[in-house]
């Protein structure tokens, strides 16, 4: 299992300036928790985070979960993502939650819980992403 540290230097390896958007806070056996840096790019009308954004973060959480079980995967590659907004966030950073759900051999499902940083107890969004895992190479492996 990769530490949290070497999951924010991969994410930035694998996309350069990611970690000034996105901080991995923790990294467990089950997951991985990130926070989201909102700023009012991010917005849309009515004092909210938008819906692409919290897209976004789903699928890096649960990208992020995955790699952490697997290894420094880049072209581990999201074949579906459905998610439910459920409540109206506030234009403030989001906490993501990734659980992995299942990991097989070539597809992984996760399942991502998204708050905002001031209401913790309120989940704004839920998401369920499920990843192709490619046969491994190494020829495109970010070290």
């Amino acid at each position: 299992m990769l530490s949290r540290q070497d999951l924010h230097d991969f994410l930035d390896a694998a996309f350069a300036g990611a970690t000034e958007t996105y901080e991995v806070t923790s990294v467990t056996a089950e997951g991985v928790t990130i926070r989201y840096h909102v700023t009012s790019q991010h917005g849309r009308p009515g004092g909210t985070v938008s819906g692409p954004t919290m897209m976004a973060l789903s699928d890096t959480a649960a990208w992020l979960a995955l790699v952490a079980q697997i290894g420094r995967e880049a072209m581990a590659v999201t074949t579906s993502l459905h998610i439910d907004f459920l409540r109206k966030p506030e234009l403030e950073d989001l906490i993501a939650e990734a659980i992995l759900l299942k990991l097989g051999r070539q597809l992984a499902v996760i399942e991502v819980a998204m708050r905002s940083s001031s209401k913790p107890t309120e989940v704004v969004a839920k998401a369920q992403v499920t990843y192709s895992i490619p046969p491994k190479r190494t020829d495109y492996t970010i070290q």
